[in-house]
């Protein structure tokens, strides 16, 4: 499925943008972003994750849009349709990350996975042209650590929790 993406995206890659392009292995559905936390938390936040319980969710992607809208493009996204066992899902890590001091998201949840950042102006024809869908299966939630670097962030998983 991340191929499949990074591949349907080709053409908007190949306009030589001044954008960071999230490489296939990277792309990822987030549920919740924890910023900058200590190393020495790792543990806890391991359990934390191991509390968020609930079955495997379906996930569709489909469509492509940007943030925050076509006047000021700054991050190129492929769409996740809503479903409300994702949305319980995501409900569930801000319950268990709450209490450890991570703050409850106050806008809604809008799934997404990140393609680029950068200047995407001019795209809006681009990404009509685009097309992909695919449904995939999700059985594991992971803890995942961001860092920033001149190509773009680099993703490192820290824990992975399967969804039973």
């Amino acid at each position: 499925m991340r191929q499949g993406l990074w591949d349907a995206v080709g053409p908007v890659r190949e306009r030589r943008l001044p954008v960071k392009w999230v490489r296939p292995e990277a792309l990822h559905l987030t549920l919740k972003f924890l910023g900058d936390v200590d190393d020495a938390r790792e543990p806890t936040l391991r359990v934390a994750l191991g509390q968020v319980g609930g079955g495997p969710v379906t996930v569709h992607i489909e469509g492509f849009g940007v943030f925050p809208d076509f006047r000021r493009p700054r991050i190129m996204w492929a769409g996740v349709a809503p479903d409300p066992a994702l949305e319980l899902l995501q409900h569930r890590v801000e319950q268990v990350f709450a209490p450890l001091g991570f703050a409850t998201e106050a806008r809604p949840f809008r799934p997404h996975v990140t393609l680029g950042r950068g200047d995407l102006k001019g795209l809006e024809n681009a990404l009509t042209s685009l097309a992909f869908a695919a449904t995939v299966l999700v059985e594991d939630v992971d803890l995942m650590q961001s860092t920033a670097q001149s190509g773009g962030s680099v993703y490192q998983v820290k824990h992975r929790e399967r969804l039973s």
